[in-house]
């Protein structure tokens, strides 16, 4: 397995709106598209409280690829995220690592 950790930092006072967004519509895309997540969270102490970090499970790069860029280039997406951003943006900067666990790890 590659976990994907993501970290968007939001424009001040936009984390809100994010989260609605994640959770009345993206999560459905994602589903839409067998991208599988592993966890949402929110900052509760750290640099910034303005920030949502979530992981995802992917199988191989090959099926990031595949269904990453299916979901990016989806219509119902694309007309999402403008609808939503109608008020302005939203997220300020997004910070995406790709990680492989070790042969230690809880998490395979």
């Amino acid at each position: 397995m590659i976990y994907e950790t993501r970290v968007y930092r939001c424009v001040p006072g936009r984390l809100p709106a994010l989260l609605k967004r994640f959770e009345t519509i993206t999560l459905k895309l994602f589903e839409k598209h067998g991208i599988r997540q592993a966890g949402f969270f929110t900052t509760l102490i750290g640099e910034s409280n303005q920030e949502l970090t979530y992981l995802l499970a992917w199988e191989s790069l090959a099926e990031r690829e595949k269904k990453w860029t299916a979901f990016q280039t989806d219509p119902d997406w694309i007309a999402a995220r403008a609808q939503t951003e109608a008020d302005g943006q939203i997220v300020g900067n997004i910070v995406s690592q790709l990680l492989v666990p070790t042969a230690f790890s809880a998490v395979k």
